[in-house]
C-alpha cells in the first residue's frame, strides 16, 4: 500500500530514486542538494535500497560514474545544484551524446558571485543545449513523480537520452509537504527493469564514443535531435499512463490553468506556479479574463503547443527566474522564437523575477498580472522588465 509522508523536496527526490530502483548512485554533496544523497545513503545503509552508492571527489566525477554505470546497462541516478551542475558540463554533453538515460535531480540555485544558495533557474537553463530532457517541478509530489516518469521516458529505445528533474532551492528542497510514496509493486509495474539492447559486455567488447570523421558527426547530432523531438509524444504517452496507474496528472508538456478563451495568458515555470494560480483565481473573480500556462518541460520545448495556446490571446506575460545576459529571460526567448513569423502573434512582455531567491509574494505577482492586463489598453511599454529591484521596489510593493 502507498503511504503519505511529510517530506522535503530533497527527500522526495531520494524516495523517487529508491522507488525507481536506481542501481548506481554516484554523487557529491552541494548545498542545497546535499540532503538528497544523504537520504539515499541512509536507505542504502539501512538495507532499504539495493544500490551501489559511489562517493566521488567532484560533481564532474559524479556524472562520469553515472555514465560508466549506464553504459553497462545499470539504472543510474545523481543529484547536484548550481556550480556543481556547471562543473558537470562536459560530462552532461557526454551522457547525452552517448545516448545514456541517466536521471538527475538539479536543485536550482543562483550562480555566484556574489554567492547565493537560493532559487534561480540560470544553472538549469544554461544547460538547455546539452541534450538532457528538463522537467520543472511545481511541488514536492511532482519531484517524486517526475523521477519515475523520466526513467520511463528516457529509457525508451527510441529516446535514450538523459533527464534532469528541476526543483527550486529551499522553496521545494527544504520545505515539507505531504507526498504520496507509492507501493513498490505498483511502481515496478509502471517502470520495468532497465535492460538495454546495447551495453558494455566484456564477452563481446566493442568501442563506445570513439572518434568519428566530419562526414558522419552531423548525422549523429541529427539523431539526437530526432530523439529529443520524439520525446514530446513519449512524454504525453507516459503522462497518460502515469495518471491511469497512480491517479495523478503531472501536467504533460504544459499545464494549462483556466486558459480557455482568455485575453491574457501568464507563463510560469517551477514553484512560483502554485501561488500564481491563486492570484489568477482572485483576478478572475474580479472579472479579468486571464489564465496561466506552466511550462513543465523546457527541453524538449513544446513550441507547437505554445503556438496553439496563444493564437487567440491579446497579451502574454512571461515570468522568468533566469536571465540570458545581453538578451532576455530564457523562457521568453524560447516563446518569442516559437512565435516568430506569425503575423497574428500577441504582444509579449518578459518579467525577470525572483533571481537569487528574491521573494515573490502574492501581492507582487498580482501587480505583475495587473501590469500585463493593462497592456491591452496602453500597449507594450517595454519588452523586458526587472521586477522588485531595490531601486524601484515601491512600484511593486506599494
Amino acid at each position: 500500500m502507498s503511504e503519505y509522508k511529510i517530506v522535503t523536496g530533497n527527500f522526495s527526490s531520494a524516495y523517487g530514486a529508491r522507488l525507481a530502483r536506481a542501481e548506481v548512485v554516484s554523487a557529491y554533496p552541494i548545498t542545497p542538494q546535499t540532503e538528497v544523497v544523504e537520504k539515499i545513503s541512509e536507505f542504502v545503509a539501512d538495507g532499504e535500497m539495493d544500490t551501489e552508492f559511489i562517493k566521488v571527489e567532484s560533481e564532474h566525477s559524479a556524472m562520469a560514474g553515472c555514465i560508466a554505470a549506464s553504459a553497462t546497462g545499470a539504472r543510474a541516478y545523481t543529484a547536484t545544484s548550481a556550480h556543481g551542475l556547471a562543473l558537470m558540463h562536459e560530462m552532461l554533453m557526454w551522457a547525452a551524446r552517448a545516448r545514456l538515460p541517466v536521471v538527475m535531480t538539479n536543485v536550482n540555485r543562483a550562480m555566484g558571485p556574489p554567492w547565493s544558495v537560493w532559487a534561480d533557474h540560470l544553472d538549469t537553463v544554461a544547460e538547455k543545449g546539452s541534450g538532457f530532457l528538463q522537467f520543472f517541478c511545481e511541488n514536492n509530489q511532482e519531484v517524486l513523480d517526475s523521477i519515475l516518469m523520466a526513467y520511463k521516458i528516457c529509457e525508451d529505445e527510441d529516446i535514450m537520452l538523459p533527464g534532469m528533474i528541476v526543483e527550486d532551492a529551499f522553496i521545494l528542497s527544504h520545505t515539507r509537504e505531504p507526498v504520496e510514496i507509492y507501493d513498490q509493486e505498483k511502481v515496478d509495474e509502471f517502470l520495468p527493469e532497465y535492460d538495454p539492447d546495447i551495453k558494455i559486455d566484456i564477452d563481446d567488447p566493442v568501442g563506445y564514443g570513439s572518434l568519428v570523421m566530419p562526414d558522419w558527426y552531423m548525422d549523429f547530432a541529427k539523431k539526437l535531435e530526432e530523439a529529443m523531438d520524439g520525446a514530446k509524444d513519449k512524454i504525453k504517452e507516459v503522462n497518460k499512463e502515469f495518471k491511469e496507474t497512480f491517479g495523478r496528472d503531472p501536467g504533460g508538456l504544459i499545464e494549462e490553468y483556466k486558459t480557455d478563451g482568455v485575453d491574457v495568458l501568464m507563463v510560469t515555470m517551477g514553484s512560483i506556479s502554485g501561488t500564481s494560480k491563486d492570484v489568477i483565481d482572485e483576478l478572475r473573480e474580479e472579472g479579468h479574463n486571464i489564465g496561466l500556462a506552466r511550462l513543465r518541460t523546457f527541453r524538449p520545448f513544446p513550441k507547437e503547443r505554445v503556438r496553439d495556446l496563444v493564437k487567440d490571446v491579446n497579451v502574454v506575460g512571461i515570468l522568468d527566474r533566469s536571465y540570458s545576459f545581453g538578451a532576455a529571460g530564457d523562457a521568453a526567448r524560447e516563446i518569442k522564437e516559437a512565435l516568430y513569423g506569425d503575423s497574428n502573434s500577441p504582444l509579449v512582455k518578459n518579467y525577470i523575477v525572483g533571481l537569487g531567491g528574491r521573494d515573490l509574494t502574492p501581492k507582487i505577482l498580482e501587480k505583475i498580472m495587473q501590469d500585463t492586463l493593462e497592456i491591452q489598453d496602453k500597449g507594450l511599454d517595454q519588452e523586458v522588465e526587472w521586477v522588485d529591484l531595490r531601486s524601484d521596489s515601491k512600484k511593486w510593493r506599494r
